[in-house]
């Protein structure tokens, strides 16, 4: 049975996301929570409780300690009876590489803005395509827990800003222009698609923040 919705939360605000010398010196995984990461799990718990009231929740988790602090303070707002979980590794972070300078990776960014998200590969590290190729992977598994007929009404996704635009790039088919426009979604932000009924296809009922700036190199398809 599908699902009435699918959440995606991006983790709370990290260590990294305010010193971003955290990557030369700490293994990217491992990286927490800060204070104010935690305060945000918390209230992105509390608006996924009041979205789905006592109604039933399944959640897959990104194995990064980050991601799983931000799901067991969201967590906090449900009793243990309503919702099950699995840590799931095909939603980690993209890899950038390991134990990268500040400078190093100020450079890096440089160059991937420049050359485009979703194609720059990190050296040693991962492309924005193969993090598509993964969540290309968990979208057919999802599909097959979804045939289940007492699969919970709400599947929830506990994850990356990288992982969350590109599963709405998948889901819906969209060009890698579109996606290049996405600006990120806010540390602890539900991104939610809803399930019309009528048409029994997905509706994006948040959709995520275009950068206007962006610049793109496009090229349509000419038939």
């Amino acid at each position: 049975m599908k699902p009435d919705r699918i959440i995606l939360i991006r983790h709370g605000e990290c260590h990294a996301n305010t010193d971003e010398s955290k990557f030369a010196t700490e293994p990217d995984y491992t990286i927490e929570l800060t204070e104010n990461g935690i305060r945000q799990a918390l209230k992105a718990g509390e608006k996924l409780k009041e979205l789905v009231k006592d109604e039933s929740i399944y959640f897959y988790v990104s194995p990064f300690w980050r991601t799983r602090s931000t799901f067991e303070n969201i967590a906090r707002s449900f009793p243990r009876k309503q919702f099950g979980y699995n840590e799931e590794p095909r939603l980690r972070e993209q890899e950038w590489g390991y134990l990268r300078t500040y400078g190093e990776l100020q450079q890096l960014k440089r160059e991937r803005k420049e050359y485009g998200i979703f194609y720059y590969r990190f050296p040693g590290g991962e492309a924005g395509t193969d993090v598509y190729d993964r969540i290309n992977d968990l979208l057919g598994s999802l599909h097959r827990d979804f045939v289940s007929d007492d699969y919970p009404r709400n599947c929830v996704l506990v994850t990356h800003s990288l992982a969350i635009r590109l599963f709405i790039m998948r889901w819906f088919h969209l060009t890698v222009e579109e996606f290049e426009q996405m600006l990120s979604p806010k540390n602890g932000e539900l991104v939610i698609l809803e399930l019309n009924k009528q048409t029994d296809e997905y509706e994006l009922v948040t959709p995520l923040e275009l950068d206007k700036t962006a610049v793109l190199r496009s090229r349509p398809i000419r038939l």
